[in-house]
């Protein structure tokens, strides 16, 4: 669930409305039953349905802030990940010595951008987009978009490896070689 859209929030708490006034209905007429016809067993079973509907929208009240937080503490971690992975990128543009051309064009062919479309968004030719991904490639060792991409992947997958492994986990496996130190 994303708390970026308020509508499936509002209709969590509707819900958790609408179940505590029925709760409210039951418990009130097990009182009223209790007070004016006195103890039998449709007052036992009404009570235990009354009692039912009352654990629900505890559990339900519970399992809705629950989800909340799971939701909130996903979306921080997801922000965390992004700035990592800029963190990353950025570390190795250092390593690789690119220029300012070579970053832009670099960040935007792993954004998924076609020549083109850089070509475009930079107000070059197409051929020049075309010879400064050459530069990226061949600094960074590889000789393709895919290749580029799978080493920041590589990476922020071994960081993960690296911190379970900290953790008592199962050890990483060796880094590429035209990684930038860290």
């Amino acid at each position: 669930m994303r708390l970026s859209k308020p509508g499936k929030i509002k209709s969590l708490v509707f819900l958790l409305v609408i179940q505590a006034m029925a709760a409210a209905f039951f418990v009130g007429d097990v009182i009223a039953d209790l007070t004016f016809v006195g103890f039998d067993a449709h007052l036992i079973l009404e009570a235990a349905v009354s009692l039912a509907l009352v654990l629900g929208l505890l559990f339900g009240i519970r399992e809705v802030r629950r989800t909340i937080e799971s939701a909130q503490r996903n979306e921080e971690a997801l922000a965390i990940a992004r700035g990592a992975l800029v963190d990353v990128m950025e570390s190795y543009f250092d390593a690789w010595h690119l220029t300012s051309a070579e970053r832009d064009v670099a960040m935007l062919a792993l954004k998924g951008c076609d020549i083109n479309e850089i070509s475009t968004l930079r107000g070059v030719a197409d051929g020049t987009v075309r010879a400064q991904l050459s530069r990226v490639y061949s600094k960074s060792g590889v000789s393709n978009r895919t290749e580029l991409i799978s080493i920041f992947i590589e990476d922020l997958i071994d960081q993960a490896v690296i911190e379970a492994d900290e953790s008592g986990k199962s050890a990483p496996e060796n880094a590429m070689d035209n990684r930038p130190p860290k």
